[in-house]
């Protein structure tokens, strides 16, 4: 389910943290990794029952117009192409989820969390993808599918209701929405509607080496602290270290690391990585200034003979 990108920006997000507290304690930044990261599977979960809970709510307001005083013939006999639809009620009873579900004690339970679904609901009544769906006149499995994902796609996952939610939850969590909506749409395209089959993917793979990845990434980064500020007052003489943003210095300390601790990275996508995501989390200068640096620690590094790499192709890389 995860990639390593994102896996470097659950570290940064918690070193930022790290350096900003006065407790410096490495195992607990550590265990506060793990938990950001678990955490992240919750957000997967809600994001799955979403189109359920949206259904409910469109329910509930057929049936609040059918007791009108004086329905009228649409009323009564309301075109029920989202309630109906195939892949949401397959979701609505798929095991695996509902385990899920009760096991991580992730639901859209409470009156509070109805109304943010009612109100999404009255809002994706006046979309162009809703409307679209709801009026051509298609039906089967296959539209089933594009309905739900498209809606998913369009106008759940940019719902300032659900990003309230969410940012109540967790200050990480519109961070991870993009990651954890990618891996919910390829759980909706691997629905058979025959088999009532989902793939609910895992947070790791079995025998992944991403765990290892990333607890290794914020450790050795922590416990070579010292020595990567050397380096990096080094490699940056001409800049006073006081006026580099944060986010720059943490993201150097990290691709310093990798570089000597990743054996099967080449150099080059360490570099790359690490340059892409200083365009999202820092100046917008800092990209040219982490190429800059990460570069010249590269050649000082390899002169050192800190940097092996292991495997073919990798040695020049």
């Amino acid at each position: 389910m995860l990639n390593r990108r994102h896996l470097r920006i659950k570290v940064l997000q918690i070193l930022y943290a790290f350096y900003q507290s006065d407790e410096k304690d490495v195992l607990k930044a550590e265990k506060e990794l793990l938990l950001s990261i678990e955490r992240m599977y919750d957000l997967y979960i809600y994001l799955l029952l979403t189109l359920p809970e949206l259904t409910r709510a469109a329910s509930h307001k057929i049936e609040e117009k059918k007791k009108k005083l004086r329905p009228s013939p649409e009323d009564l006999n309301p075109n029920r192409k989202f309630v109906d639809n195939a892949l949401i009620m397959s979701l609505s009873s798929n095991d695996q989820l509902r385990k899920l579900s009760e096991k991580r004690k992730v639901n859209w339970m409470g009156a509070e969390n109805q109304e943010i679904f009612r109100k999404m609901f009255l809002h994706i009544l006046g979309t162009e993808t809703y409307f679209e769906h709801i009026e051509n006149g298609l039906v089967g499995d296959d539209e089933d599918k594009s309905f739900a994902i498209q809606l998913f796609k369009n106008e759940v996952v940019n719902s300032d209701y659900l990003h309230h939610f969410f940012e109540e939850k967790s200050i990480y969590w519109l961070d991870d929405i993009d990651l954890c909506c990618s891996m919910a749409i390829k759980a909706m395209k691997t629905w058979e509607k025959q088999e009532n089959y989902f793939e609910i993917l895992p947070l790791f793979k079995e025998n992944d080496e991403e765990k290892t990845f990333v607890t290794s990434l914020i450790k050795e980064t922590l416990l070579k602290d010292e020595e990567n500020n050397v380096l990096i007052a080094q490699l940056a003489a001409n800049w006073e270290l006081e006026r580099i943003a944060t986010m720059d210095i943490i993201l150097l300390k990290m691709g310093i690391t990798e570089l000597q601790i990743c054996n099967e990275i080449p150099t080059k996508v360490t570099l790359n990585e690490y340059i892409e995501i200083s365009k999202f989390y820092s100046t917008p200068k800092s990209n040219t200034f982490i190429n800059g640096i990460l570069d010249k620690a590269i050649d000082t590094l390899k002169n050192d003979g800190k940097i092996v790499k292991i495997g073919r192709g990798l040695l020049n890389n």
